[in-house]
């Protein structure tokens, strides 16, 4: 399931001029608890988060009690730092859930490997509503036995480099869920941030 960068870039739509190259934009910790009240994760789970950034999902995935395995192939001050996700292989042998807010521009692509490279018990990844729109997001998605889609009720105040930009409230995002072995149509849920 190998994909250019255009086609990977149209499953989460065009990025505007002057985004910043490495797609940082850090994840505040009440999207990933509102996560949290949804897939609980319990041990001997491990999670592995391949976007780490500044840790912020990190340290909340931390609180929980598991181990959590953070990397990523930039270096915002936290993780292992130079660890490409796509170039990656498992390295553990129990129970894995991978947990990220991946890089925009390569989502298709974060699916792919780790569906098929790391055959993660559960994948969950933070990405825009639009995911879901148009004919070769919709095969994708139900390629992937995409199995649940947590859709927030309140807008998203993200932030580009850690620092406020014109758009960053302005976009509709979810939590997308695969469960390896789901057979089922997905199902769409609704969470907050607030609750």
């Amino acid at each position: 399931m190998k994909n250019t960068t255009k086609q990977a870039r149209s499953i989460v739509g065009d990025s505007p001029a002057g985004k910043p190259e490495n797609d940082f934009y850090p994840t505040p910790p009440p999207v990933t608890r509102a996560l949290l009240r949804v897939v609980p994760f319990v041990p001997p789970l491990t999670i592995l988060e391949p976007a780490c950034g500044d840790g912020a999902m990190s340290e909340v995935l931390k609180s929980t009690g598991l181990e959590v395995i953070s990397s990523d192939l930039d270096d915002h001050g936290y993780g292992d730092i130079g660890v490409d996700f796509l170039d990656s292989t498992r390295t553990t042998s129990g129970p894995l859930a991978i947990v990220t807010n991946p890089p925009f521009k390569l989502a298709y692509e974060f699916i792919d490997h780790a569906i098929n490279n790391f055959k993660a018990d559960h994948l969950c990844l933070l990405m825009k509503l639009v995911a879901l729109e148009g004919i070769s997001r919709s095969k994708l998605m139900h390629d992937t036995k995409l199995s649940r889609v947590y859709v927030f009720r309140n807008r998203i105040k993200l932030t580009r480099n850690g620092d406020d930009y014109k758009n960053g409230g302005m976009m509709a995002f979810a939590w997308f869920v695969w469960n390896r072995g789901w057979t089922g149509a997905p199902e769409i849920g609704w969470i907050s941030t607030k609750d």
